[in-house]
């Protein structure tokens, strides 16, 4: 493809269903391809006329699951402008970083997000949403942009597993790349309506929340609200939806707090970010009759393996490498051949330091084993990472958030088992001197951290110890914080 945007929305049908829309006040809209184009035109008129947004240029967005913020994607590839789609749940800090690494040309941003986006110090030119639809005529848009594969595309930050988060660069080739998983492990049908229900700004979310369905033909549930499993289920039959992609805590919660029963649309589940339990696993296959499809990727790489349509599941497996991507397994490792896979990343962006990757295997830092039918079976993380109801969330942050609280003279950060989110994060606090340990301050130290960063990486689990064990050079022992767990 030459242009995401051309080739898929705009030679699309205009009157085909692109988008069905419910907004967390129970308003439901359907979006055509047409309006979606009509859309994505007028605000590419916006930004080039009123902004001064140019080919190359980074557009950041802060906006929910909503088609505004489809409509603002469609726009950036359309014209080579490079989308940065933010996590609403984004703190100060973390927007903050990502203002200054990449240093965009303009914020599209929805108005509840106004406070967050003024306490990181964002001083530029913002288009808030919602709203597209009453944007000034600005003309129209510049030409669709004639886009080359390692084009810049996209930009997903990853979760800071040894430092601060990075910016992933992607190449327009990610958008095209999307049809491999899209065609053997998504696999919705030609008119199908297809849910993803991870949040904008995930590397899932955009991948399959609208690109891939439309692509095979399908169209695209956006929810626009908190998850309620009850809920989930209601329009699950009421919008009649075909395939469900959802983050297996989401899975797991369903199982234990809502009645499971049969819908008769849904044809096709599937999970990734985390192994699902088989009890929960069975659950949904007794009451559907329907088993959940693992897979696997990763920010830089996209979706690398998955559980084929049509094939019975290997519980605890992710399925098998996805048609020509390049994967081994070296001490046990697993290692991933860049130029087999169509949606590999091109650089790390900071500042002006680029540095481009691709040209050596490419070491994931997932430990996994494979049967003797080329099966694939998560076994954990190679460094510390901690998967929480599929979320990766980097030790360093946290414990960055929790040494800035004046009560805290030092803190390690790891994993605790879970039933529900498979892991919740644990920290182990040491005191400074005239602090004492309590629940009321355990409770004040995880408020701290949700305050300084993402809500989703706040210690549930606080423990208080004297000292923290440590190596020799003085690095900390997490195996024995674990074990100790």
């Amino acid at each position: 493809m030459a242009n995401f945007a051309v080739d898929v929305v705009e030679r699309a049908p205009p009157g085909g269903l692109a988008i069905v829309e419910l907004t967390h006040d129970g308003a439901r809209r359907e979006w055509s391809f047409g309006d979606v184009s009509r859309a994505a035109r007028t605000l590419a008129a916006h930004l080039h006329a009123e902004h001064g947004v140019q080919r190359g240029d980074t557009v950041l967005t802060l906006v929910g699951n909503q088609a505004d913020w489809v409509a603002t994607m469609v726009a950036c590839f359309r014209q080579g402008y490079v989308a940065l789609p933010c996590n609403e749940q984004l703190r100060a800090k973390d927007l903050r970083l990502r203002l200054e690494v990449c240093r965009p040309a303009v914020v599209v941003c929805a108005a509840r997000n106004a406070s967050v986006l003024a306490a990181s110090g964002w001083g530029g030119r913002t288009v808030w949403v919602p709203g597209l639809a009453d944007l000034p005529q600005s003309g129209e848009p510049p030409p669709a942009a004639d886009l080359e594969p390692l084009d810049p595309c996209l930009i997903t930050f990853t979760s800071g597993t040894a430092g601060e988060p990075k910016a992933a660069v992607h190449g327009q080739r990610y958008l095209a790349g999307q049809h491999v998983q899209a065609e053997h492990w998504l696999a919705p049908q030609p008119g199908d309506l297809v849910w993803c229900t991870a949040a904008s700004g995930w590397s899932k979310s955009a991948r399959n929340a609208f690109i891939a369905p439309w692509i095979r033909g399908a169209a695209a549930l956006l929810h626009d609200a908190r998850f309620d499993p009850a809920e989930r289920l209601e329009l699950l039959e009421r919008e009649g939806v075909n395939v469900l992609c959802m983050a297996p805590t989401e899975y797991r919660v369903i199982a234990k707090r809502a009645t499971l029963r049969r819908v008769a649309s849904l044809r096709g589940l599937v999970a990734a970010g985390e192994a699902l339990n088989p009890e929960v696993l069975r659950a949904w296959e007794e009451a559907t009759g329907l088993q959940i499809r693992d897979g696997y990727g990763q920010t830089e790489t996209g979706q690398l393996t998955g559980m084929p349509p049509g094939q019975e599941v290997r519980p605890g497996s992710m399925g098998l490498p996805l048609p020509g991507m390049g994967l081994t397994i070296d001490g046990g490792e697993l290692v991933v051949d860049p130029a087999t896979v169509p949606t590999f990343f091109l650089r790390y962006h900071r500042d002006c330091e680029q540095r481009e990757v691709g040209a050596q295997p490419w070491r994931t830092g997932d430990r996994v084993t494979q049967d003797e039918d080329g099966f694939l079976f998560f076994e954990g993380r190679t460094d510390d990472v901690i998967i929480s109801a599929g979320y990766r969330i980097g030790p360093f942050e946290v414990e960055s958030a929790l040494v800035a609280h004046e009560a805290v003279a030092e803190a390690a950060v790891v994993a605790a088992p879970d039933d529900e989110r498979g892991a919740v994060v644990r920290a182990v606090v040491v005191l400074r001197d005239g602090f004492a340990a309590s629940d009321d301050l355990a409770r004040a130290l995880q408020d701290h951290v949700k305050e300084q960063t993402a809500p989703y990486k706040y210690p549930r689990r606080v423990d208080f110890a004297a000292e923290l064990p440590k190596t020799a050079s003085g690095k900390i022992k997490r195996a024995l914080l674990r074990d100790a767990g």
